[in-house]
């Protein structure tokens, strides 16, 4: 579930209220980064280089108790810095002494620090909350915090942090992380990198977990019950960690079947998109309601839905695909979901090709011959969808048919050059799609303006299909020929369609 996030008029106004003498040419850090689909979203005057993030939960009673500590450095004179948080809050420390806070708006933790923080200075933020997360409900009914049988999950885009721990929420300010949870003796706790200990005391045991390289904070993900544990290492030597809840009932295997072949998938598409940029790969199959995946950083989040009609190899390749596009190389703002969505659709398509199910140029075909031009499909911009389109399938099919345009365009030499070259020099980066045709028309000396714009921001179906131009394939997809075409005129439909189309429609749901 996704509701549009709205600047609250309160929230707005705190920015021009009295600073301190003391703080006397020290300012307010916005309460928003100002995305254009999420302005509330993130917030101004600093950047965080770390969290630390300690709780103790309850699956019983499902009450989450917390204590979050923030490395940040000030980008700015701050007199006042909001975070994101949607808990009830008890305490808050800046550099160890006590700060006023207040609440606005959805997610707004308004801080005063004892001290104002001058711009280049280092902080150190405490918070301290308690709450129980199921019952917090945001942006016009949505919780991220999803009870289970035996515990609780949270993952979400664009938000899900909120329910778990404060934070600068936006794909644009990324940190490591820490993450020590205390649960009951027989829970497990499963969440992001590595795993690096364990301690059991009086009935209660720590599980902690560090991710060391940069994650954006929708990308964190928190898993708690009862779970069978696969470990294991990659063929190139990489750890995998997957978890199933004990309870998935005959969705169990389907989902070992699927998710146990991570270790396979990330090999085969390090092949395309380069070294593997983070310190382990795995995912975990909870008990929720769930039939969508959401591709947190080294530890997929898969719901047992996903695996209703049998094992589903696509879905892993699709959230795999996203550890280099979207998580290493994470949006600068969510209007580019399309170096996401469009890039993992089109690791699909590749699997298919690896499969003999259908090339990449037979799934392009089809999408565009099956789509009469007064569909709708045609009218989002995967370039620029707008909030309420930003997952609509049109992002993720008409997104990965404009990369298969690309690959006609600029060769196959050239084009897998540009596959593995953009998130190996954009490593634990933030990107827009304008820097990402810039590096494109860099390495294929080729000018693309058009060609993107046609496929990516034309709200209307493309005059020609994605075959290089002048090509009897092209002639045969031309708008004349959609017109007047019947059911049998239709391409043959490429065997891994439907576990595609399954795929992405699930994906949709997730959110």
């Amino acid at each position: 579930m996704r509701k549009r996030l709205i600047v609250s008029a309160a929230s707005a106004l705190s920015l021009f209220l009295a600073v301190p003498a003391s703080a006397s040419g020290f300012q307010p850090g916005a309460d928003g980064l100002g995305d254009p689909y999420y302005p509330t979203l993130g917030n101004g005057g600093y950047r965080v280089s770390h969290y630390d993030i300690r709780l103790k939960y309850q699956p019983a009673t499902d009450e989450l108790e917390g204590t979050t500590t923030i490395l940040a450095t000030a980008t700015q004179d701050l007199s006042r810095f909001n975070l994101d948080f949607a808990l009830n809050v008890s305490e808050v420390r800046v550099n160890g002494r006590i700060a006023t806070f207040a609440t606005s708006g959805d997610q707004e933790l308004e801080i005063t620090p004892a001290r104002p923080l001058a711009k280049g200075s280092q902080a150190t933020v405490v918070v301290r909350y308690k709450d129980v997360p199921s019952t917090v409900q945001k942006y016009g009914g949505y919780t991220a915090w999803r009870r289970t049988p035996d515990g609780a999950v949270v993952a979400g885009e664009p938000v899900s942090a909120g329910w778990w721990f404060p934070s600068n929420d936006h794909p644009s300010d990324k940190a490591t992380f820490d993450v020590s949870v205390l649960v009951p003796d027989g829970n497990q706790v499963i969440s992001n990198g590595v795993l690096t200990g364990t301690t059991s005391q009086a009935g209660w045991t720590r599980y902690s977990w560090r991710e060391n390289k940069p994650q954006a904070t929708y990308l964190a993900t928190l898993a708690i019950g009862k779970f069978d544990v696969s470990q294991d290492t990659t063929a190139s030597g990489l750890p995998v960690y997957n978890a199933y809840s004990k309870d998935l009932g005959e969705n169990a295997a389907a989902a070992r079947a699927s998710v146990e072949r991570t270790g396979e998938l990330v090999d085969w598409l390090s092949g395309y998109f380069g070294e593997y940029p983070f310190s382990s790969v795995g995912g975990y199959v909870a008990n929720t309601q769930s039939s969508g995946a959401l591709e947190t950083q080294t530890r997929v989040s898969y719901g047992p839905g996903l695996f209703a009609r049998g094992s589903n190899t696509q879905v892993v390749v699709h959230e795999l695909a996203h550890q280099w596009y979207g998580d290493s190389v994470s949006l600068s703002r969510w209007s580019d979901i399309w170096l996401n969505e469009g890039f993992a659709e089109y690791s699909q398509f590749l699997w298919s090709e690896h499969e003999n199910e259908g090339t990449a140029q037979e799934l392009a075909d089809y999408i565009y011959a099956s789509r009469p031009a007064d569909d709708p499909f045609w009218t989002v911009k995967p370039g620029d969808p707008g909030e309420e389109n930003q997952f609509s399938g049109a992002v993720y099919y008409r997104g990965a048919v404009a990369i298969q345009a690309l690959r006609n365009a600029v060769g196959d030499e050239k084009f897998f050059r540009i596959l593995k070259g953009w998130p190996t020099e954009r490593r634990y980066g933030n990107a827009t799609i304008p820097e990402f045709q810039a590096y494109a028309e860099k390495v294929s000396g080729q000018k693309l303006g058009d060609l993107l714009n046609t496929w990516l921001f034309t709200p209307s179906k493309p005059a020609v299909g994605p075959v290089p131009p002048g090509t009897a394939a092209a002639a045969s997809l031309a708008p004349g020929a959609d017109a007047g075409r019947a059911e049998g005129q239709l391409p043959a439909e490429p065997k891994s369609w439907k576990k595609i189309q399954e795929t992405s429609s699930v994906h949709e749901a997730r959110h």
